[in-house]
């Protein structure tokens, strides 16, 4: 398909799915966007992109749909519900499937699409809100190969890398799993460490510089904590996604008889944040988990943080 022929639609406009969408009319393709929230259809009207009424509204005029919700749900949801897009879609058109989701759900979905004659790549993506609005995303990507060849150009536009992981629904999110387990249990270990030195008396910018330079870094250690040292919590990504993430993840090991103790540990500090009313924050917050334990003095917040 090329970029001047293919119509495009972005299920889920959030900081991840926005910057999709912008990436999207940068490359030229014709996008339509769904969100229920106004502010949401408003950055994608003002990035040249058009909105849709509802799911199914936006399956009636696209090719190809990217799903990019938070939640098996919401995915449920927006593909199967009364409103849902699987209903109007076109036969042969794809539904990018990118949503963090077990990977049992990622089988069950490419199934049911498949009865209305729709193709899946099970493709859940990793690079954050920088790699959105760039277009270069990372992409765990499993599907039949006729799948990507109608989705290649689309792919190239919100994509640096597309790991293709085999024809099978469930790969990619298989994938995506153990990258959430890393992901989750760097943030809770770089809250920690933060923590730590805050209260030996460390000044936490020094702490940061030379940690960052040092062994002990990592790619989640130099990306959010300077977000606690700008007192920034507004969500890139929330606490409550790394408590739904790091769910998955324990629910995978469970179905595999597999101890994850990191995991768990890790989980339980998101669950702590969230249940102290932190969980529509940026996940950097899992450091407030300390704050309130010990009475460490954190960078100020930034007004509304």
């Amino acid at each position: 398909m090329a970029a001047s022929k293919t119509t495009v639609g972005v299920i889920g406009l959030g900081s991840m799915g926005i910057g999709v969408a912008r990436s999207l009319c940068r490359a030229g393709f014709e996008t339509w966007g769904f969100d229920v929230r106004d502010s949401a259809i408003l950055e994608l009207e003002e990035a040249g992109g058009r909105a849709a009424s509802s799911p199914a509204a936006l399956g009636r005029e696209v090719d190809v749909a990217i799903v990019l919700v938070a939640t098996a749900d919401q995915v449920r949801t927006v593909l199967f519900g009364e409103a849902g897009a699987a209903g109007t879609l076109h036969e042969g058109s794809v539904v990018i499937a990118s949503a963090t989701v077990p990977a049992s759900f990622a089988v069950e979905t490419g199934f049911l699409l498949s009865e209305h004659r729709i193709h899946m790549i099970d493709a859940p993506v990793s690079g954050g809100v920088v790699g959105a609005e760039s277009g270069n995303l990372s992409i765990m990507a499993s599907g039949p190969d006729e799948a990507f060849l109608l989705a290649q150009d689309v792919l190239d536009a919100i994509a640096g890398k597309v790991y293709r992981l085999g024809p099978k629904h469930g790969t990619g999110s298989t994938v995506k799993t153990i990258n959430q387990l890393l992901a989750g249990v760097h943030i809770a270990a770089s809250a920690e460490a933060m923590a730590l030195g805050i209260r030996a008396g460390v000044d936490p910018s020094t702490l940061f510089e030379v940690i960052s330079n040092s062994a002990g870094a990592s790619w989640m250690f130099n990306n959010r904590v300077p977000h606690i040292l700008d007192g920034d919590y507004a969500p890139k990504s929330a606490v409550d996604i790394f408590v739904k993430d790091l769910g998955i993840v324990l629910e995978t090991g469970r179905g595999h008889t597999f101890p994850l103790p990191l995991t768990a540990t890790a989980h339980q500090q998101f669950l702590a944040a969230s249940a102290a009313g932190l969980g529509r924050q940026d996940d950097s917050a899992v450091i407030k988990v300390f704050q309130k334990l010990t009475g460490i003095e954190l960078p100020p917040e930034k007004d509304g943080a």
